[in-house]
């Protein structure tokens, strides 16, 4: 088994996050993930937009690039179809993939086309100066609300399941074994795959929300989450504000966009010789 430096382009490390922020921890368990199927690296693309979490194509050594904020997914969706024999993986943050680029997180999974979603949730955007995401939770500190965020955070699982995705899961830094195996069985999906890995960010929400230790934000994954097995043995009361981890969802009964475009391809070229199309 290869280690993980194995995997990192030593030129650009360091790398710029900060002490304790949960970012390192995920790629770490992306490039386990990757090396346990023994992905081809010359097949596996990574693409991120704007934010701390789309650093991670700056240090792993795969083919990648960084798109404009809230576009990743768009620039995957074309860069899947014109190259539908790589792994795309796009990794994002709750600002850039559940705010900026929400309408595209949506339709991607309508479509159900094969990419591989992260979205790092640390709960603010980070790196643009901590303003609140749409995942900011109700009542938090930012630098855009100063006094409280009024808005209320939406759950993007259940969004992705409602959208038409046919894999949906939630992990965390502190379940960092779970999140490892989520993440692996993700990229053995055929179809859409959408993974949330909640994280913590110590210096643009922690210190703002009297969590700057890293062990506090760790410790708040652990007591609010709740594993799916468990969830029916909760109230609606008791479960609100909880976040429900592991695999949410899998399903294998719609057909991957960038084949079904391919067969639509080669029901037209049948067609303009003479035959049916059918």
């Amino acid at each position: 088994m290869a280690q993980v430096k194995d995997y990192l382009r030593p030129g650009k490390l360091p790398h710029i996050w900060c002490p304790g922020c949960g970012d390192g921890t995920v790629v770490g368990a992306m490039i386990r993930s990757i090396d346990k199927l023994k992905l081809d690296r010359d097949l596996v693309t990574v693409i991120t937009g704007i934010g701390c979490s789309s650093r991670v194509n700056n240090i792993m050594d795969f083919h990648s690039f960084q798109t404009t904020h809230g576009r990743a997914v768009a620039f995957a969706t074309g860069y899947k179809v014109a190259k539908p024999d790589m792994k795309v993986i796009v990794v994002t943050g709750d600002g850039d993939g559940a705010g900026i680029g929400g309408n595209h997180l949506i339709h991607a999974a309508r479509r159900n086309i094969d990419l591989k979603v992260i979205l790092i949730n640390n709960q603010i955007f980070g790196m643009t100066g901590g303003q609140f995401s749409p995942l900011t939770p109700n009542g938090a500190i930012a630098s855009t609300a100063q006094y409280e965020n009024t808005e209320y955070p939406f759950d993007v699982c259940k969004l992705m399941e409602a959208a038409g995705a046919t894999y949906v899961a939630r992990g965390t830094v502190y379940h960092l074994a779970l999140t490892e195996k989520l993440i692996t069985r993700s990229l053995e999906h055929k179809g859409f795959s959408y993974v949330e890995i909640i994280t913590q960010c110590p210096t643009g929400y922690g210190k703002r929300n009297k969590m700057a230790d890293p062990y506090q934000l760790l410790m708040w994954q652990k007591e609010n989450s709740v594993p799916v097995e468990q969830a029916g043995k909760y109230s609606a009361e008791e479960l609100k504000d909880k976040f429900i981890i592991g695999e949410l969802l899998v399903r294998n009964d719609r057909t991957e966009f960038v084949e079904a475009n391919a067969r639509l391809i080669d029901k037209s070229r049948a067609k303009a010789k003479g035959g049916s199309g059918k």
